[in-house]
């Protein structure tokens, strides 16, 4: 049920933004056309990052004149007489462009020196714990069976499950204010590094993380579409940034940037957690295998052989299914997927 959207449930508190920050945001309102308002708004589902030395006027200024640029749909294309979009294609909007996450994690920022807050969880809180709690049970579950294959032990030693946790290198994209990888540090998890190309948002995380107690959690600038990491980590976590790339205005090419670029992330056998709200499941496993025949059809032209499903990159591992649903159009599904692929 792509595309039902719902707004992110507040944070625990909503402080007055500060003087400069809402001046900031007059100033973008009067730049940005209710059309382009519009989208964003429709278009909920993602905070990504905040970082820039520019100041805010400048800021805005460059998201107005990158959508000046943009081939938006025209207002006639959203009519209900016509034929709806790609289920598959999600309308570019505004929180496709790293501007308007400068200026939205700038406000940030400021309310966090000011007030001590974090900010906004998307998906909620309860969504974040969700993927925390599920995606240890999952990462237990393999470490168990890898040490069962040739054992006789017949049932999870817990202190073992934990040392064994501690070992995995995890990798969290996008990660904006860092929470899940705390969460995560929760679980058990300790080799933990987040990622993002708003220097702002890695700012705001190692702050928030010291402040909570975290100091050993990595940050670091870097775009996961033209990454500089040059490791592989175990566990690869993305909560909202595919999401937020989709919403560029050339999302499709970027997706698919992505996909390569998360395949040089992921060791093999490693997992990659996927939690999205403008794809459901069925569509991220359709995009999966869309980049499995990609890359196997490379892979024909320069072996010049026939592929085979040894050459898969990524295969489905499992998905939560304990999400509320809802039924819309007279179709069930929920807001929020979360689904994880193994790498081969």
């Amino acid at each position: 049920m792509a595309g039902v959207r719902w707004p992110p449930e507040d944070s625990d508190l909503n402080p007055p933004r500060p003087a400069a920050a809402t001046a900031a945001a007059a100033a973008a309102e009067q730049m940005i056309s209710d059309d382009d308002r519009s989208v964003a708004a429709d278009s909920w589902s993602i905070k990504s990052e905040y970082g820039s030395t520019l100041d805010d006027e400048q800021r805005h200024a460059d998201a107005v004149d990158m959508l000046s640029g943009c081939n938006f749909p025209a207002a006639s294309d959203y009519s209900s007489d016509k034929e709806g979009p790609d289920s598959n294609e999600v309308e570019a909007s505004l929180l496709g462009l790293q501007s308007y996450w400068d200026a939205s994690y700038a406000e940030d920022l400021a309310n966090f020196h000011e007030h001590g807050q974090a900010g906004e969880i998307w998906f909620g809180i309860e969504v974040m714990d969700t993927v925390a709690t599920w995606t240890k049970i999952l990462c237990a579950n393999i470490s168990q069976s890898h040490k069962s294959e040739g054992s006789s032990n017949s049932g999870p030693d817990p202190a073992s499950i934990s040392k064994d946790l501690s070992s995995w290198g995890v990798l969290d994209i996008g990660t904006g204010n860092g929470l899940l990888l705390q969460e995560l540090a929760k679980q058990g998890f300790s080799d933990l590094t987040g990622t993002d190309y708003s220097e702002g948002a890695i700012v705001l995380a190692q702050k928030i993380a010291t402040r909570n107690g975290f100091p050993n959690i990595n940050f670091m600038v870097d775009d996961v579409l033209e990454t500089k990491l040059n490791r592989k980590f175990h566990l690869v976590m993305d909560k909202g940034t595919l999401d937020a790339i989709g919403l560029h205005p050339d999302g499709q090419m970027k997706r698919l940037m992505y996909w390569e670029s998360v395949s040089n992330l992921v060791a093999p056998g490693g997992i990659l957690v996927i939690t999205s709200c403008n794809s459901t499941k069925d569509e991220l496993l359709q995009e999966v295998e869309n980049f499995n025949h990609k890359m196997l059809d490379i892979q024909d032209l320069d072996q010049d052989q026939e592929g085979s499903d040894e050459n898969v990159v990524f295969q489905y591992l499992d998905h939560v299914r304990t999400y509320p649903t809802i039924l819309f159009g007279g179709i069930e599904g929920s807001r929020v997927c979360t689904v994880a692929f193994q790498r081969l």
